[in-house]
């Protein structure tokens, strides 16, 4: 997505109870890197936007949570590639 200037990519976690933890631990290192050359293979097949600024958000739905369980959290992680 695109949020003013940023090219945002954002991984979503649903949880429907929290056995396993919240959806938000739920985006591990190794998500990370997951999600890191995802993003680096988006870049490079779209090289118009290789110069565009990015950023990695998560959304956590833990249904059970106040708020609706809904937990938008901008800048989440840095980029694991160097």
């Amino acid at each position: 997505m695109e949020d003013r200037q940023a090219l945002v990519f954002v991984e979503v976690k649903y949880r429907k109870n929290d056995y396993h933890g919240s959806g938000a631990e739920a985006v591990t290192f190794h998500k990370q890197g997951r999600i890191s050359r995802t993003a680096a293979w988006y870049l490079a097949k779209n090289p118009q936007r290789a110069e565009s600024i990015c950023r990695f958000d998560v959304v956590a739905i833990d249904p059970k949570e106040k708020d609706e369980g809904i937990n938008w959290i901008k800048n989440a992680f840095y980029s694991t590639m160097g």
